[in-house]
């Protein structure tokens, strides 16, 4: 059957937003080199115009911590997250911790001695740190802990990544009927495939490197260091069947290009991988039996492991 598969590497820049997509056909996939994302409602109606399922994996959370939600009226995350179209307040991060509410839970605006994730956490109600952590944001014998989704400082946060998408792109579109399906909240990613709509999933680059069998040497934010890994990145394409355009293995060999979105571009292309594996059946259609990861917290496409901290 015919499918698209896309990745986008998200970013506050729009600059350094960039996607991957490939085509599947009789023989296997078509992967192009990466593009700028641009507008992402404009970039998921194109590829949904096209007439086949459309998968679109995301590097941005998708889904909130349990302890945030127990109470909350909606019966999941995606009618959650419609409704934030309504409520432009929820998105303002809070410069301190008295801003700080389950009406205003992004924090911190900036950076403040003495501030702590746990502090945060107290604030909002949800006990310690550790609150503040989706299942799958916590650290696994196979990498180390994600960001929490409402930190917004930092290298290792993702609070501005999801105030970007959920504000300007995915809440509004949500209310307005867009022809999204959210993984894994309203089924697997199997059955929600269908022609005139696209399936949304959160997937992880990191993750997904591992999955493909990759070890990086060095940083993804050095061009030589992504530039050694191109041989061993395209044989896992061509173990997944996925054949890179000749500007897709241009770029892969010089490490996807000297400027500062040269790590973007290779995120996509790995998420894009990942994204495959588990289209194809490589890797599982996996998320744990557990009532508030389905209907709130949401999962990493693709993972397989637990927690260490259970």
């Amino acid at each position: 059957m015919g499918m698209i598969a896309a990745h986008a590497d998200w970013s506050t820049d729009p600059r350094k937003r960039w996607v991957s997509i490939a085509r599947r056909g009789a023989r296997g996939w078509r992967a192009e080199a990466p593009v700028p994302a641009g507008d992402p409602a404009a970039l998921a109606a194109a590829l949904i115009a096209e007439g086949v399922p459309v998968a679109l994996g995301l590097d941005l959370p998708l889904g909130v911590p349990r302890g945030f939600a127990a109470g909350r009226p909606e019966a999941g995350f995606p009618g959650f997250l419609r409704g934030l179209a309504t409520r432009p307040g929820f998105f303002a991060v809070a410069a301190t911790l008295d801003e700080v509410s389950r009406d205003r839970p992004f924090y911190p605006a900036r950076g403040v001695r003495g501030m702590t994730r746990a502090a945060h956490a107290a604030a909002l109600g949800l006990g310690e740190a550790r609150g503040l952590s989706r299942l799958c944001d916590r650290a696994t014998a196979e990498r180390p802990a994600g960001a929490p989704v409402f930190w917004t400082l930092g290298a290792n946060q993702s609070g501005k990544a999801a105030i970007a998408a959920w504000r300007d792109w995915l809440a509004p579109g949500l209310a307005a009927g867009a022809p999204y399906s959210l993984w894994p909240f309203e089924g697997g990613v199997h059955a929600l495939l269908a022609r005139g709509r696209a399936v949304l999933a959160e997937v992880y680059p990191a993750e997904a490197l591992r999955h493909a069998g990759l070890v990086m040497g060095g940083s993804k934010r050095v061009q030589r260091d992504r530039a050694a890994l191109a041989t061993p990145l395209l044989e896992a394409m061509a173990a997944r069947r996925v054949a890179p355009s000749g500007a897709l293995r241009a770029m892969a060999k010089e490490g996807f290009g000297p400027d500062a979105a040269g790590e973007d571009r290779f995120d996509s292309v790995i998420g894009l991988l990942g994204l495959v594996g588990v289209l194809d059946g490589a890797r599982p259609d996996f998320v744990p039996r557990d009532p508030a990861v389905r209907a709130w917290e949401g999962w990493v496409l693709g993972q397989t492991a637990l927690p260490r901290d259970g």
